[in-house]
């Protein structure tokens, strides 16, 4: 029930943020709005508002703002004053167009913002504590060998004092594969430990081979301690955050494609339930956190390329501005077909990684 409860808060909010941006930015362009729905296909809820029809849809893995106009090809069936041409969406200048359309996006990338803002503003700015404590052995590792425990604080390398994590690593990587002896601090005793470090291959965040050097096998602890911040460092925070997770995403997205990260680390809403479930009760900081995560990587996805998506329309709007003429109807809608065969086949596969994952655990 957690889990569920976690999958509509944060999936109907993010779907909630996206398609607000695109009915905030039609009303203010004065673009008449016929509906605007949270999820697809048969309505559930509906009701009317002035000219809009307010509905929440039985499939909730997306939503959509219907505009007045949004075709072309449907103005031409029907006789309308000019009145009501002018509040039509394909009547727009380009450039209305294109902000009308980049707006769903842009409010998830400005959410994810406001929720890592909000995060470092109640909670302060997450430093990381410099210690020698090791908080982690890899298996099967000289340190896992030697009898190395986590929580173990390194006190001194080789008679060197190490008061940095630096100075560990660093005396390490340089020992050039000969044993070292480790002064280490375990509960209330203080001991010595023999370890030969050894070369091991060194990877980046995308898994990628990015060198060599001497290692034992230990990570330091992750202990942090939150730093009280203002408005104005805790909106840096949230900019420099929101940024850091779009670049992340982005290169996330290069490395797929150039195979470096397996196509099977993508997930679908059994993931994403998943994960929210398991940071609500975590906590709400990482809760909040994971829904700004989130929030980026559906932004950002919608950027794509992809005819069916908002990245797409703004590739035709791109094209239109430096044509000065809209693509081909019958271009488009082709396009638009294809995009919908690579975005359902997608759906499909990110579905069948989720159930490889719940029945492999």
């Amino acid at each position: 029930m957690n889990t569920l409860i976690s999958f509509a808060i944060v999936l109907g909010l993010l779907i909630f943020v996206h398609e607000f941006g695109h009915f905030i930015w039609a009303k203010f362009f004065g673009v008449k709005v016929l509906k605007f729905s949270l999820g697809f296909g048969p309505k559930l809820i509906s009701r009317q508002y002035g000219e809009t029809e307010y509905l929440i849809s039985a499939f909730p893995l997306g939503g959509y703002v219907k505009m007045f106009g949004e075709n072309p090809g449907e103005l031409a069936e029907e006789k309308l004053s000019p009145g009501e041409l002018k509040r039509s969406f394909a009547t727009r200048p380009v450039w209305q167009r294109f902000i009308i359309v980049a707006g769903g996006p842009v409010f998830n990338l400005i959410f994810a913002m406001f929720l890592f803002f909000i995060i470092v503003l109640v909670a302060g700015l997450p430093q990381p504590v410099d210690t020698t404590t090791i908080g982690g052995i890899g298996q099967d590792t000289p340190a896992a060998e030697a009898g190395l425990l986590e929580g173990d604080t390194i006190l001194a390398i080789d008679d060197t004092e190490t008061r940095h994590w630096e100075d560990v690593s660093s005396l390490i990587r340089n020992s050039e594969g000969r044993e070292v002896v480790l002064t280490l601090q375990r509960g209330g005793q203080t001991l010595e430990v023999a370890v030969t470090p050894r070369m091991e291959t060194t990877k980046n965040l995308f898994g990628e081979e990015v060198g060599e050097r001497y290692l034992i096998g230990i990570a330091r602890s992750e202990e942090l301690i939150y730093e009280k911040v203002g408005l104005i460092k805790s909106l840096q925070a949230g900019v420099s955050q929101t940024w850091s997770w779009m670049y992340l995403t982005v290169m996330g997205l290069v490395k797929i494609i150039q195979k470096v990260i397996p196509a099977s680390e993508l997930g679908g809403p059994i993931l994403i339930a998943k994960i929210a479930g398991e940071r609500m009760e975590a906590g709400w900081i990482n809760f909040l956190y994971f829904m700004g995560v989130l929030s980026v990587n559906l932004g950002i996805l919608n950027l794509l390329p992809i005819p069916i998506l908002d990245g797409g329309h703004l590739v035709f709007f791109s094209v239109e501005a430096i044509l000065r003429k809209p693509l081909n109807l019958r271009t488009m809608e082709i396009m638009q077909q294809i995009g919908l065969v690579l975005l359902g086949t997608l759906m499909v596969f990110v579905f069948y990684n989720d159930l490889v994952r719940v029945f492999s655990s």
